[in-house]
């Protein structure tokens, strides 16, 4: 099958400027119930690449995302979330965008089209053949994430990507790659919507899953989670509550204060 930028192929819709807000929001809703089961394709392929990630951090390892634009941005923000949500140190799971820090609130102009700057970027984290890298490019084709790929291959550095063209440039230079193709944007080429939405959700798939795999969920709760907030705080009570059968919510938070985590209160308390 010939690289098709499907992701650059012209809306199936016409004349937006004409719609009623009624209209809009009706089609994008309607594009936006086709992207669920463009996931359901790729799952054996995100399978694959969970496995993979999981029995590296078992061994020590890390997880990179690396991603430019909207990609870069949703890698950077399923990074961030793993530390509160699992209570894993922050440096476990790292997002990298091109551009920097910077360009997570504002566009830096070309970034993505410097080839050798993604490696570079990891060689700043000690990369090594320990951790696992997955590159996110909605079109696959993008010059920052491709580079850095064919560097980490070079070094014996295990490789993923996501991304939204079927038989992709970036599929190529990944060991795990997945492809959630969902056709033409609602706007002409704007992937930060289906392309986004289908990348976010594969994220979450990824993350949840190796997390589960690494012990920091207990029956169906986030017992690790970070007590960040009174909302956190009351969460975990509650869990805690439920776990050891106590009555008392004032004695289940002095528990799970001194404890520091869920996880640890029902190690204590037993």
């Amino acid at each position: 099958m010939s690289f098709q930028r499907v992701t650059e192929q012209t809306s199936n819709y016409r004349h937006l400027e004409k719609m009623s807000v009624q209209e809009i929001l009706t089609s994008i809703n309607q594009e936006d119930h086709t992207v669920p089961q463009a996931v359901a394709k790729a799952q054996p392929a995100i399978e694959k690449l969970v496995v993979a990630i999981a029995d590296k951090m078992l061994a020590g390892g890390r997880l990179f995302y690396l991603g430019a634009g909207t990609s870069g941005r949703l890698g950077v923000v399923d990074a961030s979330e793993c530390p509160p949500t699992f209570g894993v140190p922050h440096g476990l799971v790292v997002g990298l965008i091109a551009g920097g820090d910077t360009a997570i609130r504002k566009a830096v102009e070309f970034a993505e089209d410097d080839r050798e700057q993604g490696w570079k970027d990891l060689q700043a984290y000690d990369i090594s053949d320990k951790d696992v890298v997955v590159g996110i490019a909605a079109s696959g084709t993008t010059p920052y994430v491709i580079g850095a790929l064919n560097k980490c291959r070079e070094h014996g550095v295990i490789t993923g990507s996501i991304c939204c063209n079927p038989e992709a440039p970036l599929s190529a230079a990944a060991d795990y790659p997945v492809e959630v193709v969902v056709g033409p944007e609602f706007v002409t080429g704007s992937t930060r919507m289906k392309s986004g939405t289908a990348q976010k959700l594969v994220l979450n798939m990824i993350s949840t899953a190796v997390m589960i795999q690494l012990g920091r969920v207990e029956d169906n709760k986030m017992v690790n989670m970070q007590l960040s907030n009174d909302k956190l705080v009351d969460r975990g009570v509650k869990m805690l509550m439920e776990k050891l059968s106590l009555t008392d919510y004032e004695k289940a938070k002095a528990l799970l204060l001194k404890a520091g985590s869920v996880r640890k209160a029902v190690e204590d308390y037993v």
